[in-house]
C-alpha cells in the first residue's frame, strides 16, 4: 500500500482528496495535517465524508511513515516548508500550489500535465500539480503546438465556479454576491498565464505569441468552461484528426464533435474539447472541473504514474445525470 500525507488538510481541494484517496485501493492516507483543526474528526469539516473515514486532523508531521506527501497548501507555504524541512530521500511530493510550476534549475519539480509528459512524470520525485485554469486551456491548445500551428495572439474567455476562490469566503465569493452575478477579474495579468506560455513552447519552440485571458467569476460552485479563439488555416477534418491522435492515449480528454456542455464534466477527472472553424477562425471549447481535473484529481492522477499504476485508478467518476 502507499502511505500518504495531507498538509493543509481543510480546503476544498484537501476534501476531494481526501474522497478520491479513501476509495484508493492502492492507498493508506497516515496523517491529515491541519494546525488549526488538530484533534478534530477530518468529518466536522469535510462533512461529505460522513460515514466514510475515522480519520482525524493532526498537527504532527510524521514524514518518514509516508511513501507520499501531498501539498494542499496557501500559495507560497510549500516552498517555505520546503526550504525549511529536509526530507526523506524515498519522499514523493505532489504540490497542488503554484510555487514550483514555473521550470527553473534550483528546484527538481517537474510540471504534472499528464498530457504534455507522462514519461517525465513517471520519472519524477516531485511533481507541481498545474492551475485550474491552465489546465483546461492547455488542453484546448496541445495539439495546436504539437503541429506548430499557433502564431498569433491566442484570445481565452473563461468562467469558473466559486470553489477556485477557496474556503474562505471573501468579499467576491459570499453566495450573496456570487450568486445571479458575474464579473471578471485579472484580465491579461492572470497568474497562470506563464505555466501556459511554458508548455506550449515546449512543443512549438517558436511559439513567442501572447495569450490575451480574461477570467470570469461564475455564479455555480464548481467547473471551468473556457472558449479559445485563434487563426489557424487548417480545416475541421484535420484538426479533428490532429486532437484525437494528440489525445490517444490520454483516457481523461475526450475531443467531442457535438458541442459541449459545463455539466458533462463537473465530478469528474475529464476535460472535453470541442472545435469549430468559423472561415479562418477557430474556436475551441475546453471544460474541466476545477477541483478534480483543475486540482486534486489530476493531484491522484499523478500519482498514480509516479507509483506505476494505471493512470485512472480511483478516477474513473462519472457526471451526475442531470
Amino acid at each position: 500500500m502507499i502511505k500518504a500525507g495531507i498538509i493543509g488538510g481543510a480546503g476544498y481541494t484537501a476534501g476531494e482528496l481526501l474522497r478520491l484517496l479513501i476509495n484508493h485501493p492502492e492507498v493508506e492516507i497516515t496523517f491529515v495535517n491541519s494546525s488549526s483543526n488538530a484533534g478534530n474528526p477530518i468529518v466536522d469539516v469535510h462533512e461529505g465524508l460522513i460515514g466514510e473515514t475515522d480519520l482525524v486532523f493532526t498537527d504532527e508531521l510524521p514524514l518518514d511513515e509516508i511513501d507520499v506527501l501531498f501539498f494542499c497548501t496557501a500559495h507560497g507555504d510549500t516552498k517555505k516548508f520546503m526550504d525549511s524541512h529536509e526530507l526523506p530521500k524515498h519522499l514523493k511530493v505532489v504540490d497542488l500550489s503554484m510555487d514550483y510550476r514555473l521550470e527553473a534549475p534550483e528546484h527538481e519539480f517537474v510540471y504534472g500535465l499528464p498530457e504534455l509528459d507522462k514519461e517525465a512524470i513517471s520519472k519524477a520525485k516531485y511533481i507541481a500539480n498545474p492551475g485550474c485554469f491552465a489546465t483546461c486551456i492547455q488542453l484546448a491548445l496541445l495539439p495546436l503546438a504539437k503541429n506548430q500551428l499557433i502564431h498569433e495572439n491566442v484570445i481565452v474567455n473563461a468562467i469558473t465556479g466559486s470553489t477556485g476562490a477557496g474556503v474562505k469566503p471573501g468579499a467576491t465569493s459570499h453566495f450573496s454576491w456570487r450568486n445571479n452575478n458575474i464579473s471578471i477579474y485579472k484580465p491579461f495579468s492572470h497568474q497562470h498565464v506563464p505555466e501556459i506560455k511554458q508548455s506550449l513552447r515546449k512543443l512549438q519552440g517558436s511559439y513567442n505569441s501572447e495569450i490575451d485571458f480574461i477570467p470570469y467569476r461564475g455564479d455555480f460552485a464548481r467547473g471551468i468552461f473556457a472558449t479559445v479563439v485563434l487563426h489557424c488555416k487548417a480545416n475541421a477534418d484535420s484538426l479533428y484528426l490532429m486532437y484525437k491522435e494528440y489525445y490517444a492515449d490520454a483516457p481523461f480528454v475526450h475531443v467531442s464533435e457535438k458541442n459541449i456542455d459545463l455539466k458533462q464534466v463537473v465530478n469528474t477527472n475529464k476535460c472535453l474539447v470541442h472545435l469549430e472553424k468559423h472561415d479562418d477562425k477557430l474556436l475551441i471549447i475546453s471544460c474541466i472541473d476545477n477541483l478534480l481535473k483543475g486540482a486534486s484529481g489530476q493531484a491522484v492522477q499523478n500519482m498514480n504514474l509516479l507509483f506505476g499504476l494505471d493512470e485512472q485508478t480511483a478516477l474513473k467518476l462519472k457526471p451526475s445525470a442531470f
